[in-house]
């Protein structure tokens, strides 16, 4: 039978006593002690004494019972081992960062970038001047790669723990965005771009433009007639007897017999911007080149802080631990609306400047200034039978002086119906800055409605569907209007004591893409700004609307109310963020987004934030989802009313809040056919849900 060998280790009860080693030699189901060998002194014990009769420390004993106790083998000396010479390492060498430049970028990012530079054109195209000069180099001018310097005296004002310290010989790589332009251009996985659809924006060529851009759009008396009845219908007309000045553009080109112009309301054309002759002062030109997304670093107005000092620069506001820091790194783009590239884009091709100029102390009364752009099907261009669109890039530019008063109403509207024989995709490139003075108030009424009308129904399964017709999911596919692409940039700067601003911006137009991004900054103390938003998208839309309110000086004040109502099989999404310096102390500011859901392949992403990094403020924020109130319906439909009407009068309440900020002027009349609220209920009507809810409850918005 063979035998084999084990080890077992007896634990000792008592300290200082090394475990016993205990060999055995057994066979399957039996197990035979052989011996226990001792090396050392073995103590007295009852266990051990009918062992053991001699103890020696290096002998070894047996027992009757065969078993040898002894502490192991001896402990071998390590025999000294020869250190080896560290063989010398070779310094760290800073790679060229250049050679990295590209190394990040995937084939749909070359592809953003490409589709970029089909919008850029040449240098040839621009009619801004300096502006446009300006503007392109921003865009070609790549940031330089460099480490960041590290400050490590603690005693140092500048210095903080939250530095970036790569190793020597670790590349400098570039903020995605930023590989092959100075200013970051669309990517999917981008923080600001992230719920839109940016595979389809690149992916729908808009590189052509206007042969005629930048030069007049001369009307006969026939072609004036039908345009102004087709504004009129769209209610984007005021008489010149009720309003301060008017100013109409047709596919981005000015058209002077629709328009009224005055000393206050005026186009500004190329002719404007050239050096020798030109009308544009240098602080227009210096406020048309501000870029959005803190890529002008020059505050546009010096900021209080304490008795002496002021603040200019935007990177370094609240450092030096809390500062954004250079527009160019990652965490700062992170938090930008992306929107710059666009701001730039525009200065570039942009044909001519709606520009709304007054003076100080000047108060209009009621009567708004207005600026209309019409978009026509053709985006006024022939049929292109390449399969290319066009692009458009409105630029407008309102100042209000020191204690003035200004409405500013400002319409985006389709001037006739698309068909499938002239219709081209568009984009259309918006850009507005408004500057306010110290005690001036300014109303903004913006209102957006291109893009046709989405078609209704589409939240329906193919179960529901009538056999033999074809189903609403497909007739939205096939709308042409589903590959127009709409995106506003506003930028406005309080730059006085107790400067006022209010906007109630309307996004009820029917483009497949649309995004409106948003930013005001309070620089003075008493500044105030109030942000009433609106945002309509239902069939298969993809809607963006961001909002950016900062608070730099001290005893600044904002409210905003974002109602958002998505119906369909469309997206939305809301990203309202308020951030509160360190010099803005007794900052008072509030902010609530409320969003219903038509349907349950509707989708929304409402995200407010605040960042507050200053210590005596009073801000609130929050957001709300739901569907209709269930009980809401029930009473209306117990006084008589059937579903559907219930459904679109409960929606009309919910809109109307907004809608009532709009300047009457542009509200018409209840009762006329083309009025805001009518307008607004038909595109309501044409989203109201079908059907009961697959999941019963009451999910009400407050």
């Amino acid at each position: 039978m063979k035998f084999s060998n084990i080890n077992i280790i007896l634990p000792t009860l008592i300290a200082g006593v090394s475990p016993l080693v205990l060999t055995h030699a057994f066979t399957p189901g039996l197990l035979t002690a052989t011996k226990i060998s001792t090396t050392s002194k073995v103590l007295s014990s009852p266990f051990f004494a009918a062992i053991h009769e001699e103890k020696k420390e290096t002998s070894t004993s047996s027992s009757s019972l065969g078993v040898s106790v002894g502490l192991g083998p001896e402990e071998k000396k390590e025999e000294p081992v020869e250190e080896e010479e560290d063989e010398e390492k070779p310094p760290l060498v800073e790679p060229d960062h250049e050679l990295f430049r590209d190394s990040r970028l995937t084939d749909f990012d070359r592809q953003c970038d490409a589709w970029f530079a089909s919008l850029l054109g040449s240098d040839s195209d621009s009619f801004l001047g300096k502006v446009s000069e300006e503007a392109s180099r921003r865009i070609h001018t790549l940031n330089k790669l460099e480490r960041n310097p590290v400050v490590e005296d603690r005693d140092d004002e500048e210095w903080t723990p939250y530095q970036q310290n790569l190793l020597l010989d670790s590349p400098v790589l570039p903020a995605y965005g930023l590989e092959q332009y100075g200013l970051p251009t669309p990517r999917r996985n981008a923080e600001a771009w992230r719920h839109f659809d940016v595979t389809s924006l690149v992916n729908t060529d808009y590189s052509l433009t206007s042969s005629d851009i930048g030069s007049d759009l001369e009307l006969d008396g026939d072609k004036t007639d039908e345009y102004t009845a087709l504004l009129k219908k769209r209610g984007a007309w005021v008489d010149d007897d009720d309003c301060a000045g008017r100013l109409v553009y047709i596919n981005g080109r000015f058209a002077p017999s629709l328009s009224y112009t005055t000393d206050i309301a005026k186009n500004l054309c190329a002719n404007d911007f050239k050096e020798d002759g030109g009308s544009v002062s240098e602080d227009v030109i210096e406020k048309l080149n501000r870029l959005p997304d803190g890529f002008t670093d020059r505050l546009a107005a010096d900021v209080p802080s304490g008795e002496t000092d002021f603040l200019t620069s935007l990177k370094t506001l609240s450092g030096p631990n809390h500062n954004v820091g250079e527009p160019t790194s990652q965490f700062s783009i992170n938090n930008q609306q992306g929107t710059a590239c666009f701001v730039a884009l525009n200065s570039v091709r942009a044909g001519s400047v709606a520009s709304v100029e007054v003076p100080n102390d000047l108060e209009l009364g009621d009567k708004p200034v207005l600026v209309v752009n019409a978009i026509t099907a053709d985006g006024g261009l022939s049929k292109n039978e390449d399969g290319k669109g066009v692009a458009m890039h409105p630029r407008t530019f309102v100042t209000a002086g020191d204690n003035s008063n200004l409405s500013f109403v400002q319409l985006y509207v389709d001037l006739n119906d698309s068909n499938d024989e002239s219709f081209n995709q568009k984009l259309v490139n918006g850009c507005t800055q408004i500057y306010v003075g110290s005690g001036a108030n300014v109303t903004h009424s913006y209102l957006e409605e291109t893009g046709g009308t989405v078609t209704g129904g589409v939240e329906a399964s193919s179960e529901e569907e009538e056999e033999g017709v074809e189903s609403k999911k497909d007739i939205e596919a096939k709308r042409n209007e589903l590959r127009d692409t709409y995106l506003e940039s506003l930028d406005v700067h309080v730059t006085g004591e107790d400067g006022s601003y209010e906007v109630a911006a309307m996004c009820v137009g029917g483009s497949g893409k649309s995004r409106v991004s948003l930013s005001a900054s309070l620089l003075k103390p008493g500044a105030h700004a109030t942000v009433n938003g609106f945002s309509l998208a239902a069939g298969a839309q993809r809607t963006d609307f961001r909002t950016n309110i900062h608070h730099i000086a001290q005893g600044t004040t904002s409210r905003q109310s974002q109602k958002n109502m998505v119906g369909g099989r469309a997206t939305t999404s809301f990203r309202g963020r308020i951030r509160v310096e360190q010099s803005a102390q007794q900052t008072d500011s509030e902010q609530l987004a409320r969003t219903v859901l038509l349907s349950d392949k509707a989708r929304i992403w409402a995200v407010p934030s605040l960042e507050i990094i200053a210590d005596d403020v009073t801000c609130t924020h929050g957001a709300t989802v739901s569907d209709l109130s269930e009980e809401e319906l029930f009473y209306l439909r117990s006084r008589g009313l059937d579903k559907i009407t219930s459904r679109n009068m409960l929606m009309y309440a919910f809109v109307d809040e907004i809608g009532n900020c709009i300047d009457e002027a542009v509200q018409g009349d209840t009762d006329d056919e083309w009025s805001l609220k009518n307008r607004v209920i038909k595109r309501l009507q044409n989203v109201v849900p079908q059907g009961d809810r697959a999941i019963k409850g009451d999910f009400q918005s407050v």
